[in-house]
């Protein structure tokens, strides 16, 4: 792989004539994980060479041109995850066995950066879980129990890692323990010595890298434990874990003050909080409008400092709290207009000669993929890395804008709204594009494989962020509470018919899609709403509510299901009846309309039941295509049976909503 100057980055291009094929999409990233050291010598990176093979690349700042190869995927069927610095001279990184579809099964690796000194830390083999005590390792790898955390900052061969500990009933872990972990020696030793709370979910780290704050889940309570340094861990607060406005701790500065989140105007925001006092700041810090507070701070661990911010409102932004970066950052923009351009600058930014190093800068905007770049401050000048999906080209893809509007019951739903290439307005055929969890957050401005794969083809694509989102107020999230199939599924005919208003979208070529809670959607949306949507394709959906809380096959913890579960989906003792009216299931036999319905043979999230039962409901319905992937699990990781599936989208919505 080499180094790609700017101008032939910006000038990569497919043939104006044709909609850039499937893989162009869906194909592995020509280069991600990108990732400079920490004392900004150096950027590592994960490409795919012509043999379809992953390594780990790794080019001097000073001269891109150069490339080292530190490590490869040698493990067969398996695939490099994520890559990280352990300090300027050692790189670690992370391996998943992808013929084990379930969460972990992850390998650990650390080698130095010219690929010499490798080592094995943790098997991912969950057949020898369990078999290390947790002393000090000298002569073997760690196994399944353990998990990679994070770097120290402190220039050693160290990094963080935890160790599992279970139940005899959950397949997700109970709780764990944090450890430092020498990726030379293998020697290990404990991160935080002495008594810890129960049932660790969560830890927070200073800039020290030491544990500060312990976040456990009991019976539906959100329990905080904090510890000075050297003492012992005490409580902080116990709050019910979905209670509005309640504080969720985020990070600690170098002057050792913690940093939460909490309601305000019905909307997180960023605040000091006193640990000694048990108080917060009467002002908060950060408050993005119209937003909950969702951000990542920039430190500089050589001048122990926050610096800045990376936020998420309508799209991705920063915030300088220093002069210098925050003008480095005009600079920047200046180079890549209308994108957004976040910069990396290692472990030290401004302060403690971090000036001279170049920043690392992952340029992205709604039209086109994120790409990479040095940007070399003693002469303003950028290096192009490469692109992650080369054969995109900007002019091919639609314009992508935010917007909010009303529901029926007069409700603020924010949208995305993708347009093909070229098009302005409609109308135009559409597909609703329903996100998952349902839980979340779905959408960003930034460029989106699933949606411009789409408006490559013709369609508007709508993304709507329908009631129970997050990250839009604790009163948006609160309005989805046990309301699936009905005003959660409003919002999205809401949806399609608002952008019918607009002008864009044909009222008689709606689709509808989505995976997971999204494939639910897809389902209720044609059996509640088949005047709107035409046809619809669902991924690996639930199907029927009920069976999310009796499944022997699912991953769902015995936490979840006595109390999360009931509180955000309803509960199944006391509204049995409420929540089969809302269940495919029980309503199969109001599907009639084409359907597209795709499953992962190893799914432990949504198990494959749910989709064997669909299908034995529908044999009525002629118009179903159905696809079982046997390597999957919840969604598609491999290359191959993602573009089987997009492939099959694009034939299954050119049939059924007519020619473009």
């Amino acid at each position: 792989m080499r180094a790609i100057p700017l101008v032939a980055a910006l000038a990569i291009a497919t043939p104006a004539c044709a909609a850039p094929p499937v893989a162009a999409f869906f194909g592995e990233p020509a280069i991600s994980a990108v990732s400079l050291s920490p004392q900004g010598g150096y950027v590592a990176f994960l490409y795919t060479g012509a043999d379809g093979r992953q390594a780990i690349g790794i080019r001097d700042t000073a001269d891109p041109t150069q490339l080292t190869v530190a490590g490869a995927a040698d493990i067969a069927n398996a695939r490099i995850t994520s890559i990280h610095w352990i300090n300027e001279n050692r790189i670690g990184f992370t391996v998943k066995d992808m013929r084990i579809q379930f969460e972990g099964n992850l390998d650990e690796f650390a080698a130095d950066r010219d690929g010499r000194s490798i080592t094995h830390l943790i098997s991912g083999n969950w057949l020898h879980r369990g078999e290390t005590t947790g002393t000090l390792l000298k002569d073997r790898k760690l196994t399944a129990d353990y998990g990679y955390v994070g770097p120290t900052h402190d220039g050693s061969d160290d990094v963080l890692v935890e160790k599992y500990h279970w139940n005899n009933l959950d397949l997700a872990p109970e709780t764990s323990r944090l450890y430092r972990l020498n990726t030379k020696t293998r020697l290990l030793s404990d991160a935080a010595p002495g008594a810890q709370p129960p049932r660790v979910r969560h830890w927070l780290l200073d800039m020290d890298d030491t544990p500060r704050i312990a976040a456990s889940v009991l019976k539906g309570q959100c329990i905080l434990s904090y510890r000075d340094k050297g003492a012992a861990w005490t409580e902080l607060a116990t709050q019910g874990c979905y209670e509005p406005g309640r504080f969720v701790p985020q990070f600690f500065d170098g002057r050792n003050t913690l940093y939460v989140t909490a309601g305000a105007d019905g909307h997180a925001a960023l605040y000091a909080y006193d640990v000694a006092q048990r108080k917060r700041a009467a002002e908060p810090l950060v408050r993005v409008d119209g937003f909950d507070f969702d951000g990542e701070p920039v430190f500089d661990y050589r001048a122990r400092t926050i610096v800045g911010l990376h936020l998420a409102g309508d799209a991705g932004s920063t915030v300088w709290f220093d002069p210098a970066m925050k003008a480095l950052q005009q600079k920047v923009d200046a180079l890549l207009p209308g994108r957004i351009n976040r910069i990396d600058c290692g472990d030290g930014c401004a302060g403690k000669g971090g000036a001279a190093h170049p920043l690392l800068v992952a340029s992205t905007s709604d039209r086109t993929p994120k790409a990479y770049y040095l940007y070399q401050r003693a002469t303003g000048n950028l290096v192009g890395l490469g692109s992650s999906h080369p054969d995109i080209a900007m002019k091919e893809m639609g314009t992508r804008d935010f917007h909010r509007f009303k529901a029926r019951d007069g409700l603020a739903i924010p949208v995305y709204v993708t347009m093909p290439a070229g098009q302005t307005k409609g109308p135009l055929p559409a597909v609703v594009l329903v996100h998952g969890g349902p839980y979340v957050r779905g959408s960003s401005w930034e460029w989106e494989a699933d949606a411009q794969f789409l408006a490559s083809r013709g369609y508007v694509v709508i993304q709507p962020e329908y009631r129970g989102s997050t990250g839009f107020g604790a009163a948006h999230f609160k309005a989805g509470w046990k309301e699936w199939g009905r005003a959660m599924q409003d919002d999205l005919a809401d949806a399609a018919q608002w952008a019918v208003q607009q002008g864009w979208a044909d009222p008689q070529r709606i689709a509808i899609a989505g995976a997971s809670y999204g494939g639910y959607a897809t389902l209720m949306g044609m059996v509640r709403h088949p005047d709107i949507f035409r046809c619809g394709v669902a991924w690996a959906g639930v199907t029927d509510i009920g069976l999310m809380f009796t499944s022997a096959q699912s991953d769902a913890s015995r936490e979840a299901l006595q109390y999360s579960m009931r509180t955000l989906i309803g509960d199944p003792d006391t509204e049995a009846a409420r929540l089969r009216e809302v269940s495919p299931i029980a309503q199969a036999a109001r599907l009639t309309r084409p359907l597209l319905i795709a499953h992962g043979a190893e799914d432990r999230r949504v198990p494959l039941e749910h989709f064997d039962k669909l299908r034995s409901a529908l044999r009525h319905n002629s118009q179903v295509e159905y696809v079982v992937y046997p390597e999957e699990g919840h969604g598609w990781r491999l290359e191959k049976d993602r573009l089987d599936f997009w492939t099959r989208v694009e034939k299954f919505l050119a049939a059924n909503l007519g020619p473009q």
